[in-house]
């Protein structure tokens, strides 16, 4: 696995627009570029960032622009501006061989999925989960400082929070807050292996196209077990017990020691007996995993490096989770 080169106090941080552009939370963008700079960092955005569109651009102009930061020598790390819908759409004209070139951290969540999922499982590089190019708009907040601790190579431990809100307080700006409660079936438990994962709803649609590169990873890193992960924003959960099986029917949980989900964004529940958590435990028989986990689209949440070793302790509703770049 290769571990993209760490940025310091001076370096540039690229934002381009795979999916969506911010224009409809200018002002939310300006506050997080300037928390950016409070941090030492000095910002490039391509032409397409500042778009009021769900496609920011063409298809073939989200992947120059991208490929540009790619390129650029100035650039250190990029992001992605924000999440959305479409950028499926980009991914034939991504040039993976620059990238591959050019290594450097890409961060993003949600629907740049699609890319960072690609760029781990098809070139062996790091890739980093949980913070889009908009998300940082205050300066002294725990999930962001753990952010920047990972994006400047000081991988700190995560533990659990303590309350969290639902993605539609966040939106609406209520503040409102629930008590964090990780869901296990077992009291204590202890995971490690190498993770994968991102949004259920882009990884879905990954498999069988020439992005589809999971069992070429798996086998690779076999011998080190498999730790998934899956952020949920807005499938059913009738849809993700079957998209499990479709992963599972695709061989993608074997050599798998453990997984990993968040919270639902958008819940919606067709029969309690077949929830979101019951629908883990029911393909996940003899697989650990865990349940509402500070992960995605929820806040707060943590970061993941996708390709990293991790472990993973659990303990009565709580718990840790550690990185190592080996």
């Amino acid at each position: 696995m290769l571990y993209p080169k760490f940025i310091k106090k001076d370096d540039t941080i690229g934002i381009c627009a795979p999916s969506a552009g911010v224009g409809k939370k200018l002002e939310e963008f300006e506050l997080s570029n300037a928390v950016l700079a409070s941090k030492g960092f000095k910002v490039k955005e391509t032409a397409s960032v500042r778009v009021n569109n769900e496609r920011s651009a063409s298809a073939r102009k989200r992947a120059k622009e991208l490929d540009e930061l790619v390129m650029d020598k100035d650039v250190d790390a990029i992001l992605c501006a924000a999440g959305g819908d479409f950028m499926l759409e980009m991914m034939p004209y991504v040039d993976f061989e620059h990238i591959k070139e050019n290594p450097k951290w890409i961060s993003g969540m949600s629907d740049p999925t699609n890319l960072l999922f690609t760029v781990t499982t098809k070139l062996d590089i790091a890739t980093l989960y949980g913070s889009n190019g908009a998300g940082f708009t205050y300066e002294k907040r725990r999930p962001q400082s753990t952010f920047f601790s990972y994006l400047q190579g000081d991988i700190v431990s995560q533990r659990s929070y303590n309350r969290y809100q639902t993605f539609l307080d966040m939106i609406t700006e209520n503040k409102v807050y629930q008590p964090v409660e990780w869901k296990c079936k077992q009291e204590e438990l202890q995971l490690k292996g190498r993770l994968i994962g991102g949004c259920v709803e882009c990884i879905e649609k990954l498999i069988g196209t020439e992005f589809d590169h999971t069992n070429e990873f798996l086998e690779r890193y076999r011998d080190d077990g498999i730790i998934w992960y899956f952020d949920i924003f807005n499938m059913t959960s009738y849809n993700f017990y079957l998209t499990l099986l479709q992963f599972q029917n695709a061989g993608w949980f074997r050599y798998c020691k453990g997984v990993l989900i968040g919270r639902v964004a958008f819940p919606s529940v067709e029969d309690k007996k077949l929830d979101y958590i019951k629908a883990a435990d029911k393909v996940f028989k003899k697989i650990p995993h865990i349940c509402e986990m500070d992960i995605g689209h929820t806040d707060p949440y943590m970061t993941l490096i996708n390709g990293a070793l991790i472990d993973v302790k659990y303990k009565n509703g709580k718990g840790s989770i550690a990185f190592r770049l080996k």
